[in-house]
């Protein structure tokens, strides 16, 4: 008896993504898309202190690098068309910006892992991010207080640390996120 042919996905094109409704919420990997759920509480708190703590930095060294936070679309690859959402990104090569969205890979991506879909973090987009040219990957996991550092540049892969570490952010000379005091305030 020959295999039963599971139906494919349909793929989507550019122009369709950009024909969604305002405001909703989805990404594409290798052409399909994929809904997105709304952050949680605590990951908006953890991102908005993240991105607090990166940006106070950029501005400090008066750097040259830009920080955006979700939804901000990133299109890594034309084909197959890759489209995500990082929760939150630094880009240092401002003629990757358009207007409306990065298009080729951030330097620094940190996604806050969401209950439902931890595999999308740990999985799909670690390998997009990897093959795409992303050179520094953080994964933070609020319900298991984990960060796992993944940078490429440097072959750092799957370092992980707790929600008491001190983290090193490998893309700078001089920049640590220190969890422990962003853990107090979001009472975790």
């Amino acid at each position: 008896m020959p295999p039963v042919l599971q139906p494919q996905p349909e793929k989507i094109t550019l122009e369709q993504y950009e024909a969604l409704p305002e405001g909703k919420r989805a990404e594409v990997f290798d052409g399909v898309l994929y809904d997105m759920a709304s952050p949680s509480q605590i990951h908006q708190s953890l991102s908005m202190q993240l991105c607090t703590v990166i940006n106070n930095y950029i501005i400090r060294k008066k750097g040259i690098c830009s920080i955006f936070s979700a939804p901000f679309d990133v299109k890594l690859s034309d084909k197959p068309l890759i489209i995500v959402q990082p929760d939150i990104m630094v880009i240092c090569d401002k003629s990757k910006l358009d207007g409306k969205r990065c298009n080729g890979a951030p330097d620094f991506i940190i996604e806050i892992v969401s209950p439902g879909n931890p595999a999308d973090d740990y999985i799909r987009k670690l390998y997009h991010y990897e093959n795409c040219g992303v050179r520094e990957y953080w994964i933070a996991d609020p319900r298991k207080k984990t960060i796992t550092v993944n940078y490429f540049e440097g072959n750092i892969i799957n370092s992980q640390y707790s929600f008491d570490s001190v983290i090193k952010v490998n893309i700078y000379d001089d920049l640590f996120i220190n969890f422990t005091e962003i853990a107090a305030l979001l009472d975790l």
